[in-house]
């Protein structure tokens, strides 16, 4: 993970760039847009795949046959001629691997040969490093050149021309400069360059930055929602939705296109919307109304993220995990705020915090949740401590407890009130002015996760209710209008996650509002 705040970049064009020992560059380009603008970068590893000598004429090839010449002539970054052993560093890009948008260069934006931007299809990528046996970044020999090959998966033969231009990746300025062509000999493109990045096999189309922007029938914003944009002519582009409802891109310009807008995977990747939109001529934003879909829920999520000290965290980040998807927001007020759509059949999920600043984090932290707003209340990072609960009354100061809980599950009630398994998490004081914690509950006998309301333990009318109470320890009275969710009951050893909020009165009849959550292993 990384935040880049207060960054200056272009109206129409930011670049991001990533290095690590034992990789080669990565990048990513994006058209900024209001709001966090959300990349991911895949590095490839920079394996060697050949060894070329000084002065010798050899070809470096890969196991599906794309290839690169070298005559033996090479130069380091100074110019200066290299005598010695020369490593090859090389990947094929293939566009039919769903990886290669994540692991390419900057974005399929370029500069052609006339200085103009054009959108790119590209049918494949190859990406070369050379090295000294130093360890030292070398390139071609001025005046040499080398033959580059790359095979064309069987998929887009139909669309291949038999003469393409090639593309290599700026690194300074982070696009596409059109350089030389490449021709089409069976299911090989073969081209000349002069020196090495990485190349690309494309097909130019003039291009316009297209703005999407979401929302519900009641004119709500939608956020983190998959947009997959499709030319009958240059192929399909696909981004997501960031935190304020928007997302933004190259897309063909003067051609009519299709958009199709998707919820997740685990909703079966159901199409929420899809039309005919443009042809736009210029840079332009459209509004897209989702309409209503009784399979899928809306669900916002709020809460705190505090130090350990119970400060603000002011640089940090919370993930959200459900359906095998993550959902991040950054936190400077220590407030966030994420929002999603979910599936009907499918209510928990994880939250974790990362506080940069104290390099502290939170355990990943079960909930449920409470459709449609979910407060999950008061996360804290302490990352060395591996069991907690915390909760907050009304707007007053945070309540922690770090040790020495018990948190018991008896199956069989060891009392008379009821007939369901009795669940109890205790904190003992250590110091004499410190309050108490007990929060006691009588479980569903066949799946002990869900929600719960009150549970009056007294009541020995009615030995079959369930639910959770908190009285002990917190002076409320009879009755409560809190709701317990409890989504993990681990076995022994494992942990229990229970949040909860809602409305009480104490025993002077005065109306308070609590938010916490559980987080303890089980001891039996």
């Amino acid at each position: 993970m990384f935040l880049i705040k207060d960054a200056n970049v272009k109206e129409r064009f930011g670049y991001i760039k990533a290095d690590k020992i034992g990789y080669i560059h990565g990048s990513r380009s994006i058209i900024p847009s209001n709001g966090t603008n959300k990349v991911t970068i895949m590095l490839l590893e920079a394996n060697i795949v050949g060894t070329v000598n000084r002065g010798n004429s050899e070809t470096v090839s890969l196991a599906n046959g794309s290839s690169v010449s070298f005559d033996g002539n090479f130069i380091e970054e100074d110019g200066s001629a290299y005598f010695g052993s020369v490593d090859i560093i090389m990947h094929h890009l293939d566009p039919v691997n769903e990886d290669m948008t994540i692991q390419m260069p900057g974005m399929l934006y370029a500069q052609n040969e006339e200085g103009a931007e054009r959108m790119l299809q590209t049918l494949g990528m190859l990406a070369v490093e050379l090295r000294g046996s130093g360890g030292e970044e070398l390139n071609l020999a001025e005046g040499s050149t080398s033959e580059i090959k790359i095979q064309v998966d069987a998929s887009l033969m139909s669309i291949a021309p038999a003469t393409i231009p090639l593309w290599y990746f700026d690194e300074v300025n982070g696009y596409w400069k059109e350089e030389g062509e490449a021709t089409l000999q069976g299911n090989m493109y073969v081209g000349t360059v002069s020196h090495f990045s990485f190349w690309n096999w494309d097909i130019p189309a003039e291009t316009i930055a297209l703005c999407v922007t979401t929302t519900d029938i009641e004119n709500n914003l939608l956020r983190n929602l998959a947009v997959t944009i499709t030319s009958a002519t240059y192929g399909a582009r696909t981004g997501y939705i960031n935190n304020q409802g928007e997302l933004c891109g190259m897309v063909p310009s003067g051609e009519s296109l299709e958009i199709d807008i998707y919820s997740y995977d685990p909703c079966d990747n159901e199409t929420l919307f899809s039309d005919i939109i443009g042809p736009f001529n210029s840079d332009s934003s459209i509004t897209v109304t989702l309409p209503e879909n009784d399979d899928i829920v809306v669900e916002s999520i709020i809460g705190n993220f505090y130090t350990c000290n119970d400060n603000m965290v002011t640089d940090g980040y919370v993930q959200l995990f459900y359906a095998n998807q993550t959902f991040t927001n950054t936190v400077d007020d220590g407030t966030f705020e994420i929002n999603l759509l979910r599936c009907t059949d499918d209510n928990t999920f994880q939250i974790k915090g990362s506080d940069f600043l104290n390099l502290q984090t939170t355990d990943n932290i079960n909930y449920t949740f409470t459709t449609p707003l979910t407060n999950i209340g008061t996360i804290s990072a302490c990352n060395t401590i591996t069991e907690f609960i915390q909760y907050r009354i009304d707007n007053e100061d945070l309540v922690s407890f770090t040790g020495n809980f018990t948190a018991i599950l008896d199956v069989i009630p060891s009392t008379s009130y009821h007939i369901h398994p009795e669940l109890k998490i205790a904190y003992y004081p250590v110091q004499d002015n410190e309050i108490c914690f007990f929060m006691f509950g009588a479980l569903n006998d066949s799946n002990y996760e869900g929600t719960y309301d009150f549970l009056d333990w007294y009541n020995t009318n009615d030995r079959s209710d369930t639910g959770f109470t908190l009285r002990e320890c917190l002076n409320m009275a009879s009755t409560d209008n809190i709701t317990y969710n409890l989504t993990s009951l681990g076995a022994v050893g494992e942990y229990i996650d229970i949040n909860f909020s809602g409305d009480f009165e104490i025993f002077d009849d005065t109306q308070h509002t609590i938010n916490g959550v559980v987080h303890v292993l089980r001891d039996y």
